[in-house]
């Protein structure tokens, strides 16, 4: 497991991103880093996706051209990587030629399984998927809760009905794990209720004309969807199928997928189809997390509840934003966002918690020399509790229960300090056992909080330090 590779889904850009991405991509960035301090080789990719027809009516309502709507909002999500300070290798666009020879590639690799027929049915153009009557709830879409739209035309279907008994044998065995395990139950229940063919175009009418083009039809454009998948592929060269792709997708058995719950259909069902009807690997594993809500509701632009994450870290900083994240939201479950609940954790764990220990630490140490040497017993053992329990958190996908782990060990160091009455008895063995104990707080944060691990690495060695989280006072 030298290798890994790690990819969020991609966002549409019919509107600039909000807190709700952010999610999805700072947990994929502490996967990421914490991958290359196990000293594995990492290629952590996200990107936009610019194709579907949302985008077309969002330019067409801005008065703007459709190019100009998404290299627009596609620049702003790009940005998201110095705000949140994420270490992804790559940011694809679907609109991106190299994107456009992959798809078009990956269509004909999949043409034993392609046909054309007339349809009628209920289109949700948020989702970008036709429903089926029964799917609603009061007549609207499960997820956006807008009416779907109804579509009469000839389109092409892939034979999803061919690879029924496939799919749910891969599902069954692990073959793509599914984290957390409920997601496996529930895509099983789909699975064994019948697999239906889907629709893979629309009408280049419909699609007003933009997308990319079924290969040898310009009257149709290729399902958003079928575009947007490949896109994992194409950011490894799969349309030139040279040694990027083969090293990074078809021989390596650590590719993981990072995704939001509602698109766990596309992900475990309709991908893994395309995939086998090309004949290419599968990824191995997809990690699924829950929603950030606002007052109990997804947090969406369609339903206009929104919280901006440039606006967030402006005011908090980066590493105040990734903390409440990571820490408050449960990392496979909805979380609500509050500025309460955001200033209630900030203050007390991060002012209150780690700042103020590195505050203390290095206020009495900065007045007495000591010669660092190995923690005693007691302080050792506490170190190797908190640094396995974080590493088995990690293991799973458990971003909270890690930071648990470090926050508790921040807990030991502020008792230690009380007991032995630090400030008066500035004993050095103590003193020693608190730097030591920075030091590894520091290298465990490093996925989580890169800026202040970074920063109490430099205060510990300097003996000098800096207020790291300055408290909220209201």
């Amino acid at each position: 497991m030298k290798k890994i590779f790690i990819s969020t889904a991609i966002d549409y850009v019919n509107a600039v991103p909000h807190l709700g991405h952010c999610f999805e991509k700072i947990q994929a960035d502490v996967v990421a880093r914490y991958s290359r301090l196990l000293g594995r080789e990492v290629f952590f990719l996200t990107g936009t996706d610019e194709n579907s027809l949302k985008n077309v009516r969002a330019a067409k309502k801005e008065g703007i051209s459709v190019r100009d709507l998404v290299d627009k909002n596609s620049k702003r999500f790009y940005e998201l990587k110095s705000i949140l300070n994420l270490s992804f290798d790559d940011f694809i666009k679907t609109t991106e030629e190299r994107n456009v020879v992959g798809v078009q590639k990956l269509w004909l690799a999949c043409k034993k399984d392609i046909y054309i027929k007339k349809y009628k049915g209920l289109y949700c153009v948020d989702c970008e998927e036709f429903y089926k009557e029964e799917e609603l709830i009061n007549g609207l879409c499960p997820e956006h809760k807008t009416e779907p739209e109804i579509i009469e035309e000839e389109n092409y279907f892939f034979k999803l009905s061919n690879y029924q008994k496939q799919l749910e044998e891969i599902i069954e065995k692990d073959k793509i794990k599914i984290i957390p395990k409920g997601r496996k139950n529930e895509i099983l229940s789909f699975i064994k209720s019948g697999l239906q063919d889907f629709c893979i175009s629309r009408s280049s009418k419909r699609a007003q004309g933009w997308g990319i083009d079924v290969p040898g039809d310009t009257t149709q454009k290729i399902w958003v969807w079928f575009d947007a998948l490949s896109n994992y592929i194409n950011a490894l060269d799969y349309g030139e199928r040279n040694k990027n792709f083969e090293e990074w997708w078809q021989k390596n058995e650590n590719k993981l997928h990072c995704i939001g719950k509602g698109i766990i259909r596309f992900h475990l069902i309709y991908w893994p189809v395309i995939l086998l009807s090309a004949g290419l690997a599968l990824p191995n594993k997809i990690f699924v997390h829950g929603y950030i809500t606002v007052d109990g509701q997804k947090m969406s632009k369609s339903l206009g509840n929104v919280i901006n994450p440039f606006e967030l870290v402006k005011k908090y900083g980066t590493d105040a934003v990734r903390y409440y994240l990571l820490r408050e939201i449960p990392p496979t479950e909805d979380g609500d966002f509050t500025y309460e609940k955001f200033e209630a954790r900030y203050n007390s764990d991060l002012a209150g918690g780690i700042g103020n220990l590195v505050a203390r630490v290095l206020g009495i140490a900065g007045k007495t020399a000591i010669k660092k040497s190995k923690p005693t017993e007691v302080t050792s053992e506490r170190i190797k509790e908190a640094k396995k329990s974080y590493a088995s958190a990690l293991e799973k996908f458990k971003f909270n229960e890690a930071l648990l782990a470090v926050w508790n060990l921040i807990s030991y160091c502020d008792k230690y300090i009380n007991d032995e009455k630090l400030w008066e008895t500035k004993k050095p063995e103590v003193i020693n056992d608190l730097f030591c104990a920075l030091d590894e707080i520091s290298t465990l944060l490093l996925p989580f909080l890169p800026e202040t691990a970074e920063k109490i690495k430099k205060a510990v060695k300097d003996k000098k330090s800096e207020i790291l989280f300055p408290k909220i006072i209201n």
